[in-house]
């Protein structure tokens, strides 16, 4: 990091502005996923913590279209993060990506620009890898099922993820469209594709839900006893997650926003108290209790923050430069 930040300081001292591009398969060629994971979790704790800059975001919508939003986070050591993420859900019908994103870094002394990655694959990852940071600290110890519920890129993402996490005996994936969920299985050696979502529901202890839904995708009484249930799907004005499974469970998120009003807060939250909430960093930091109890259902509710990008796009920036990989361009 330090190298990088003095030749951007170098660089402007002779008037000129190189910067690193990254493309997606060089993105994803250096981003480890335990490593990820690591990261994320020492992302939450300095965000709980008060040393992350993570104001919250700005949306621009376009109508019967999509919506734009930028993302902006610090940290002292990294460079100062934005990532520009444009959704538009009807990209999927003409074969493109819904959610789009650039992320770029600039040197926090100066403002001169480093690096412009593809944020994509990062935007992916990051989320699903904050369900299964979840997972990997709030499901019990002793969770042997876990079922996808979802087809799309999210839930693939998961399934690469929930491997690293838990010994699993079967990972599940079942989707609205059965042929969707067969179809995704077949990418993974091992992942069942399962037509009943209640059935698979019910005899699983771990639920991440992964979709565009803007109704609940599952029954809150379908929740048994122990099970950990992570939530990314955004999808305002409703969303995946049962209200009524929220009440009965002791909840996590990422930072109390997520009970703000939309665009930065949850639809599902609207209402509650947020104080009821466990931001995920206070209980990595052993601030507030995660799991007490093996037959207490948890919940963990993701909006996205900046942060996860910015220790994201972090990780992939350190192993190119080390790798020596990706073309710099003068602007």
């Amino acid at each position: 990091m330090t190298s990088a930040i003095s030749t951007s300081r170098s660089a402007q001292a002779k008037g000129d502005m190189p910067v690193l591009i990254l493309s997606e398969a060089e993105v994803k060629t250096c981003i480890d996923l335990r490593q990820l994971l690591d990261v994320l979790a020492g992302g939450f704790k300095a965000l709980s913590g008060g040393k992350v800059v993570n104001p919250a975001r700005p949306q621009l919508d376009v109508p019967q279209a999509g919506y734009s939003l930028a993302m902006s986070a610090w940290i002292a050591g990294m460079h100062l993060t934005v990532k520009i993420v444009n959704v538009f859900e009807g990209n999927v019908a003409k074969g493109i990506p819904s959610h789009l994103a650039t992320i770029h870094l600039f040197d926090p002394q100066t403002g001169m620009p480093v690096c412009v990655m593809d944020g994509t694959y990062i935007t992916a990852v990051r989320t699903s890898g904050s369900a299964v940071l979840s997972v990997r600290e709030l499901a019990r110890r002793d969770a042997k099922v876990a079922t996808v519920v979802g087809a799309g890129v999210q839930a693939g993402q998961h399934l690469h993820l929930l491997p690293l996490v838990r010994d699993f005996a079967e990972i599940r994936v079942v989707s609205k469209e059965f042929s969707d969920a067969q179809a995704l299985a077949a990418q993974h050696p091992g992942v069942v594709a399962v037509a009943d979502i209640e059935a698979a529901v019910r005899s699983s202890d771990v639920v991440c839900l992964a979709t565009h839904s803007y109704a609940p995708v599952i029954s809150a009484d379908w929740v048994r006893p122990g099970t950990h249930v992570s939530s990314v799907g955004v999808a305002p004005p409703g969303g995946e997650l049962p209200v009524e499974l929220v009440g009965r469970a002791i909840l996590f998120v990422e930072t109390k926003d997520a009970f703000a009003p939309t665009p930065v807060g949850s639809c599902e939250l609207v209402g509650i108290d947020p104080e009821t909430g466990t931001e995920l960093g206070e209980m990595l930091l052993g601030l507030r209790p995660g799991r007490v109890s093996a037959d207490q259902v948890t919940v963990y509710k993701a909006m996205g923050v900046a942060m996860e990008d910015m220790v994201a796009a972090d990780l992939a920036y350190r192993e190119a430069v080390r790798r020596g990989m990706g073309r710099v361009v003068a602007l």
